[in-house]
């Protein structure tokens, strides 16, 4: 049912090229913190078109910085569950702006790379696609993960773990990732340079090549979708 309201939404809305976002709240019911009082969960579904990156933060890479906010302690609010209450990367991609900066990569309460406001993280280093682990406290990004597994098919070895800001700064690439950037070269962190280099050109055209298949797929099997749903 969600994929035809999907689709539903899209056709009321016009739009082919499109980003769309399904959130599913608590639901109607009386004012108190118990989920209990909330016998049904609402489903809105919100699209609108989708405008690209440009094109320049391909080509340069983005600036980052490691801001003094701390990612979630994931004994509070898991970073691994993905829901509104999105205080903690705000209060960092204040500071970034505030640096004039793209994004902010932050840490944990134990001083380990995290995530980025709205992205995951890469750097390689010794031979090695390094990304923090899922126990440093991220998002297990669709993308992070697609990214892992395009880079071992290539043969490219990958290490998860945990990582200190400063195993970022002697890295010879960084690159950022989520759904709408797909792989996004990072030229700054702080202070530190880079250059935009052969593993994120690789690894985004890879990428590209696996969503167009994904979506020549899809788009084959659209007006079945309504017919299995008749």
């Amino acid at each position: 049912h969600l994929k035809i309201a999907m689709y539903e939404t899209l056709i009321a809305n016009a739009l082919k090229n499109a980003y769309a976002r399904i959130t599913v709240s608590r639901g109607k019911g009386s004012i108190g913190l118990d989920p209990d009082l909330c016998p049904e969960p609402t489903i809105v579904i919100f699209a609108q078109d989708f405008t690209e990156y440009p094109k320049e933060f391909y080509k340069n890479g983005l600036h980052l910085i490691i801001p003094e906010t701390r990612r979630n302690y994931k004994k509070a609010i898991n970073p691994q569950i993905k829901s509104l209450n999105f205080l903690n990367n705000i209060l960092a991609k204040i500071e970034a702006k505030r640096e004039k900066a793209h994004e902010a990569v932050m840490l944990n309460v134990n001083g380990y790379l995290t995530e980025g406001t709205i992205s995951n993280i890469f750097f390689y280093k010794d031979t090695k696609l390094c990304t923090p682990s899922r126990d440093c406290g991220i998002l297990d990004g669709i993308t992070r993960g697609m990214i892992i597994d395009l880079s071992r098919r290539e043969g490219i070895q990958v290490r998860e773990g945990r990582f200190t800001k400063k195993d970022i700064y002697s890295a010879g690439e960084v690159f950022i990732t989520n759904t709408t950037m797909e792989i996004m070269p990072v030229s700054k962190v702080d202070a530190q340079h880079f250059a935009v280099g052969d593993i994120a050109k690789l690894l985004r055209a890879l990428y590209q090549q696996e969503v167009k298949a994904y979506l020549a797929e899809v788009k084959a099997k659209g007006p079945s979708l309504w017919a299995e749903n008749e």
